[in-house]
């Protein structure tokens, strides 16, 4: 891989442009990568905690702004849910509802007898629930 880096000075931020033969998953890889622009600000009280992407549960919609869920508590995340779905890895985090995002790293179980939708229990026993607009595309990442 060849890396070449060009000093523009009249640019207002940084553009990457990636030159491939084909469209790999190496390539979607390192898209993805570049993409994520740093760790993902947890904050609660006075404190601004960097979250790992491996230790969120989930995030949901609560009173207006966005939580971030792990097992060392809830955090509140500066950037609405749609940017997070964006910038999150796509393999490993899903959208289940209008309200909700998990980790799919974190599901412990799936109940999935109740009609027309999926019930998640996550790692701490949190239960989340598939919405139907959402159970297609939730059997397809998991390949049910």
């Amino acid at each position: 891989m060849d890396v070449e880096i060009r000093v523009e000075p009249e640019l207002r931020g940084v553009k990457v442009v990636i030159h491939a033969p084909a469209r790999t998953a190496e390539v979607e890889a390192l898209a993805e990568r570049l993409a994520a622009e740093g760790p993902i600000l947890g904050f609660r009280e006075q404190e601004a905690v960097p979250l790992a992407s491996e230790d969120i549960l989930r995030f949901y919609g609560e009173d207006k702004e966005v939580r971030a869920q792990t097992a060392a508590g809830v955090y509140t995340v500066r950037f609405r849910l749609y940017e997070l779905e964006e910038r999150l890895p796509k393999g490993q985090f899903v959208r289940v509802s209008h309200s909700e995002i998990v980790n799919l790293r974190q599901v412990m179980g799936l109940d999935l007898s109740l009609t027309g939708t999926i019930r998640m229990t996550l790692r701490g026993g949190i239960a989340c629930y598939v919405s139907r607009r959402y159970v297609k595309k939730i059997k397809e990442a998991l390949g049910l």
